[in-house]
């Protein structure tokens, strides 16, 4: 079920980047792929604030989920030259905060979008 979650999103972003094309702001990605997942049945939300949590006082608006669909994928956009060390630690957190099992990293700011895409399992401790 996961896989094929993930697929049909890849799908949709696929076909957001073909029809753009790369060096648009990643607002414009957001917003077509958040239509996109929407048109193919998904729940999505965009732009969720995840608290965080520090010596037991929950501080709101610490973190933004670009995209969370059917409560299961994180969904994190980016247009960059190429991925760092930063954006895996940043969806991870992301995952890890809200207790997501998937995520995707997707950069638009490339050639062919498969040569953008990092696919992250939160394996729990």
């Amino acid at each position: 079920m996961n896989n094929k979650l993930t697929e049909k999103i890849i799908g949709a972003a696929i076909d957001v980047h073909r029809t753009l094309g790369p060096g648009l702001l990643e607002s414009a990605y957001q917003e077509c792929l958040f239509f996109e997942l929407q048109s193919l049945g998904f729940y999505v939300v965009k732009e969720i604030a995840l608290p965080i949590v520090y010596k037991d006082i929950k501080l709101d608006h610490g973190y933004r989920i670009d995209l969370l669909v059917d409560n299961k994928v994180v969904i994190e956009l980016k247009t960059v030259d190429c991925f760092t060390d930063v954006h895996s630690a940043q969806i991870l957190t992301y995952m890890k905060l809200g207790n997501y099992p998937l995520g995707l990293l997707i950069n638009f700011h490339t050639k062919l979008l498969k040569n953008g895409i990092k696919r992250f399992i939160n394996t729990p401790q």
